[in-house]
């Protein structure tokens, strides 16, 4: 999948302006599904086809304010599915000085989703002044589970970095796990050498946004995602095959 929700927190950087334009790419490039707020749904999804799954994303904060990590609601799951979403999704610094009012956050949202019959991605990273390194495999392994205890149907997180780290977390929460793409990378193959390290210690998916819409072609970078993770392919034969 392809998070687009970056634009309430950074703004309209590379890749992203154009959102129209940058939804195209992920569509032509066979994206599983797009996460992105309520008011680009409006603007941009409803002209593509349905096998572009909608993720609406419920959370928000902007890099401008004083507490960035601090989350907070801004749709709520009926509107989402009104605007057609296949699912919504709610992000949760663990560990962060507003952590207490975002698992409460979760837990409401958890809730009315159980009732809609609506399945909830639940973002949760340690994050936080007291979390000095969020790639630590005991936080991300909490962090996880935190998510599942509260409801959700899916966890994004970070990536240890370690095949044999990540499969503990994998083995410590009980529903699917996928990872995020994180920050640019200097190359291609930096990225899907990531993903396959933790696809193979069991991540059922990865969610990449910036390694796709700041790339010079963002269809052919979500191609080799796709390759990687659906084709069992190798980094350097998704390279090759995708050009």
């Amino acid at each position: 999948m392809v998070p687009m929700d970056h634009g309430i927190t950074i703004g309209p950087v590379t890749g992203l302006a154009n959102i129209t334009q940058s939804t195209a790419a992920a569509a032509d490039g066979g994206a599983d599904a797009v996460i992105m707020h309520k008011g680009i749904v409006k603007e941009c999804y409803a002209r593509y086809p349905r096998d572009l799954g909608l993720i609406v994303h419920l959370s928000a904060s902007t890099n401008l304010s004083v507490d960035p990590d601090h989350k907070i609601i801004i749709t709520r799951p009926l509107e989402a599915m009104r605007l057609g979403a296949d699912a919504v999704s709610v992000h949760v610094n663990v560990g962060s000085e507003k952590e207490s009012e975002m698992l409460k956050d979760l837990g409401e949202v958890s809730r009315a989703c159980e009732g809609l019959g609506l399945p909830l991605l639940a973002m949760m990273y340690p994050r936080g002044k007291n979390i000095h390194n969020q790639y630590d495999p005991d936080l991300i392994a909490h962090a996880c589970r935190a998510g599942a205890e509260m409801g959700a149907d899916i966890i994004k997180t970070n990536y240890t970095g370690e095949q044999d780290t990540f499969r503990e977390v994998v083995k410590g929460c009980p529903v699917p796990i996928i990872i995020a793409g994180g920050m640019k990378t200097s190359s291609d193959k930096e990225l899907l050498d990531k993903i396959k390290g933790a696809i193979d210690s069991g991540a059922s998916g990865v969610a990449v946004g910036r390694n796709v819409f700041m790339h010079e072609t963002p269809a052919i970078m979500v191609r080799r995602i796709r390759g990687v993770v659906h084709e069992g392919l190798t980094p350097e034969e998704a390279i090759k095959q995708y050009q």
